[in-house]
């Protein structure tokens, strides 16, 4: 992030923004980036609400993915409906070793008793090529689908905050959205979900795979 966006700045935006929709705070995030937003996606439950906003106020807009190779088939799916459907100007990033090396090697993905196996996980297979794409992409706003019911990690975060681990200014346009608030968005622009989402960086719902938590940045950089 910007070394001139200070604290007092994020706490005023946040008030600025408090009262706005996502579509708002959607455009509000890209009309200051200097045509350098993007939005990151895993193509989980309810991604295709942030971006439909997203496409809606910058068609073109970057949408950086990590395939990481362990998608389940119905995410695979999902992800090319929504490419095709919105016109995604995806930007897909790959880990450096491919899923059947990695497991030739370390074996089975890390259960969700394994902290560190995870974390090594996350590190080679999500933290690395999320940290290339967004040096490749460089983005001053980075946008994303976080909200706060989805884990208390996350309910400590607000719709703009600071991001240390990849340089950008994080905002969420959907952040205080429930989930019955998503599921009407996507009912009414006629939009596809998908429940078959399963992250191997996570185990479970409970944790952060690292790009949201302070020890991501470090991890990636190390897995480089």
């Amino acid at each position: 992030m910007s070394p001139t966006v200070t604290d007092d700045q994020i706490l005023a935006w946040n008030q600025e923004l408090n009262g706005r929709t996502p579509l708002e705070i959607m455009q509000w995030a890209i009309a200051r980036s200097n045509g350098r937003a993007i939005v990151s996606t895993n193509f989980r439950p309810y991604e295709a609400v942030v971006l439909h906003l997203a496409t809606q106020t910058q068609p073109d807009i970057p949408v950086l993915w990590v395939d990481h190779g362990y998608n389940r088939p119905a995410t695979y799916k999902h992800a090319e409906e929504l490419h095709k459907l919105l016109g995604l100007n995806l930007a897909a990033y790959l880990p450096k070793i491919t899923p059947a090396h990695r497991d030739a090697i370390d074996g089975p993905i890390p259960g969700p008793d394994d902290e560190e196996g995870l974390k090594k996980f996350s590190a080679l297979m999500k933290l690395e090529p999320f940290q290339r794409g967004m040096r490749e992409l460089s983005p001053s706003i980075w946008i994303t689908a976080l909200r706060k019911v989805q884990n208390p990690n996350r309910a400590e975060l607000d719709i703009v905050s600071p991001d240390a681990n990849f340089g950008a200014l994080k905002i969420s346009p959907v952040f205080h959205l429930s989930d019955e608030e998503m599921e009407f968005y996507l009912a009414e622009n006629n939009l596809p979900n998908e429940w078959d989402y399963f992250d191997p960086a996570k185990a479970d719902e409970k944790r952060e795979c690292g790009l949201h938590a302070a020890w991501g940045g470090a991890a990636a950089t190390a897995a480089a």
